[in-house]
């Protein structure tokens, strides 16, 4: 059986875009004109399949160097492989480059929800004018994913609608760029660490302070005031508010204690868009 390309290779010598462009069809490219982490992403089709490749450029300016944006890549790759959540995309292969790692995941249709709060054609806006069931089903799958991922050790950092894609016509979203996710609650050494101001909980600007599982929950709060509005009414509000409540004692003490809550609140949901 001949090896496939991606799938099966390991190592390639050289950087990894003129690799992908021989065994394929670069259909899309995401570098600096697109975001400012230091990665380039591709979008490849090798024979019927399509995949995205992530890699990081050695080159770039970026907010860390090149030998921290490739330990963020092997951190993406480790915390796929201890998931197997149907919300992230599969992880194929880890290829060695010139350039770092190349993870090889599937391909996954949809649009990011990131950016684009007040324009009416966004995504985001877009996915904010879908049936309440609609944006509940998103946030259910979210929350159980990181039910999952707490239980495997994992704390939600730098999450935000960007880390969202969604297929507007398969109604599917899928979940992305976790790469900087801590295997274990640590200590900020940052003051204001990496992530969106919106999502963010007051110990991510304190430094000295626990970063833990009651900052994801926080984290997750957040992600329902932003696609619902911040004033969520009937049962699930008094749920999000205790999620979001600045004192960290008076939150949730776990993502599975806030999801049961949230289960629980559901049917009563209504909200003022």
């Amino acid at each position: 059986m001949t090896a496939h390309p991606l799938r099966d290779i390991e190592r390639i010598n050289g950087p990894p875009g003129p690799y992908l462009q021989a065994i394929g069809t670069i259909f899309a490219t995401f570098g600096a004109a697109t975001q400012d982490s230091g990665n380039v992403s591709y979008g490849v089709q090798v024979g019927d399949e399509h995949f995205f490749v992530k890699t990081t450029d050695p080159g770039a300016e970026a907010f860390c160097d090149h030998a921290a944006r490739v330990a963020l890549l092997y951190n993406a790759a480790r915390l796929r492989r201890s998931c197997d959540h149907p919300t992230l995309p599969a992880l194929h292969r880890i290829v060695e480059t010139a350039h770092g790692p190349a993870l090889v995941y599937d391909w996954v249709d949809g649009e990011c929800l990131y950016g684009g709060r007040r324009d009416p054609p966004s995504a985001h806006r877009r996915f904010r004018r879908l049936p309440d069931a609609a944006m509940l089903a998103v946030l259910d799958a979210v929350y159980g994913l990181h039910v999952q991922l707490v239980q495997r050790g994992w704390i939600a950092v730098d999450f935000y609608d960007g880390c969202l894609m969604y297929d507007f016509k398969c109604q599917v979203a899928h979940v992305v760029d976790l790469d900087m996710y801590h295997l274990g609650a640590f200590t900020n050494q940052m003051g204001r660490m990496f992530g969106s101001t919106r999502f963010m909980a007051p110990e991510e600007f304190e430094r000295g302070a626990l970063i833990d599982e009651r900052t994801t929950v926080f984290t997750m709060g957040r992600a329902a005031s932003v696609f619902l509005g911040d004033d969520i009414g009937g049962a699930l509000g008094p749920v999000v508010q205790r999620a979001c409540r600045p004192e960290r004692a008076a939150r949730y003490g776990s993502m599975a204690e806030f999801y049961a809550a949230w289960q629980q609140a559901r049917g009563s949901f209504y909200c003022t868009l």
